[in-house]
This record gives C-alpha cells, sequence and structure tokens, in this order.
C-alpha cells in the first residue's frame, strides 16, 4: 500500500506499518509502500504496538507515523558497536 492510500483508509490517525519499499539517501529513509499493521488515535499506543512488534522480529522495519504527514521519511538510524568505554 502507498501513503497515499494510507492517509484516505486512516485519516487522522497513528498508523504502525511494516515498510515493504524502502532505500536510503542521505542519511533518510524513503519508505514507499508499506503494509499497515494497527491504527491508533493517540501516539503512546502506537509507540507500545511499534515497540512489541520490534521486539518480537528487530530484523523487520517497522514504523509509526500520523497520517497528516505528506510523506513517509524517517531519519536513518545507525545500530553499531560501542568501543571500550
Amino acid at each position: 500500500m502507498q501513503w497515499k492510500e494510507v492517509q484516505e483508509r486512516f485519516p487522522n490517525e497513528w498508523v504502525v506499518f511494516e515498510a515493504t519499499k524502502a532505500y536510503s539517501q542521505e542519511g533518510q529513509r524513503y519508505i514507499e509502500e508499506m503494509a499497515v499493521i494497527d491504527s491508533f488515535g493517540d501516539s503512546t499506543k502506537a509507540l507500545k504496538r511499534y515497540s512489541e512488534l520490534h521486539k518480537e522480529d528487530p530484523n523487520r522495519e517497522y514504523c509509526f507515523f500520523h497520517t497528516s504527514r505528506s510523506e513517509v521519511v524517517a531519519r536513518e538510524r545507525y545500530v553499531g558497536l560501542r568501543g571500550p568505554r
């Protein structure tokens, strides 16, 4: 599903989804297609659901956004090893 479709189906809601087609460019993650998992009226419930999903399977690309946003672009996160403290 593309973002425009998500906005039409879930107006003014927080949606939790899995990115099914995305690319990275200059430190940004552009999500082109997604599979919606849940929708919520408030951000705390969306964050909780996102956290549950991420904990279950951290290798999948889960996100949550409010449908009032014009596009689905996130800052890319880098995971690495820390050196000695």
